[in-house]
């Protein structure tokens, strides 16, 4: 039992320290995600708090992160709209998920994607991206260094895009996507880069009840 804490502590670790890079180009990641682990989804061994954050939603009005999902099931994600590959990629990998859940779950579960590009992506770009992918998701932005800490706080590292000679802006962030329960409002789970459809798929129902998928 003790050997399997400690993997999952050193699997959080990993996940933790895990960033990619991506290129507006639309060529492949600049970086590969490091610390992959042979579970596309796994469990905290020690939850850990949501990302205590007050940003902008895709309505112009503030969003209180805390508040808003308190109670709810979330799954909260870190990217940004001009991403080439992973975040579209795993955006939709979690629609296609939603949709399978009864309506009164899917009304239930909260889904946030946090922008790490808060200069181009304003309140109508997040509408415009998200209402292609799911009308329902929330969409937010802010200023980077409040969105940053927040990342931080629950061990997702984002850097300031970093725009290079040829044009192109690099984004580095976190590709983990943070789940909570519905019990305790903390994070017990972490969807790695690795996570497909179907992963999510077969997890959601446990993770909306607070279950370990």
């Amino acid at each position: 039992m003790r050997r399997r804490t400690l993997l999952a502590s050193a699997l959080a670790a990993a996940a933790a320290l895990s960033l990619t890079a991506c290129d507006d180009d639309g060529g492949k990641p600049a970086a590969d995600v490091s610390g992959s682990t042979s579970k596309p989804i796994i469990t905290l061994d020690s939850p850990i708090e949501k990302p205590d954050l007050v940003l902008t939603d895709t309505a112009g009005k503030k969003y209180d992160l805390l508040e808003k999902t308190k109670g709810h099931p979330t799954l909260i994600y870190f990217g940004y709209t001009n991403c080439p590959d992973v975040c579209p990629l795993t955006m939709a990998n979690l629609a296609v998920a939603v949709k399978e859940l009864p309506k009164a779950e899917q009304d239930d579960l909260r889904v946030v994607f946090v922008t790490s590009d808060p200069e181009r992506d304003t309140p109508a770009a997040l509408k415009k991206w998200l209402g292609g992918i799911n009308k329902n998701f929330i969409g937010l932005t802010g200023r980077f260094d409040t969105i940053q800490a927040g990342a931080r706080s629950a061990n997702i590292g984002i850097e300031k895009p970093v725009k290079k000679k040829n044009g192109d802006v690099v984004s580095t962030h976190g590709a983990q996507v943070l789940l909570s329960s519905p019990k305790d409002d903390k994070i017990h789970w972490m969807g790695m880069q690795e996570a497909t459809s179907g992963n999510y798929t077969k997890a959601l129902p446990k993770i909306i009840k607070g279950q370990n998928p």
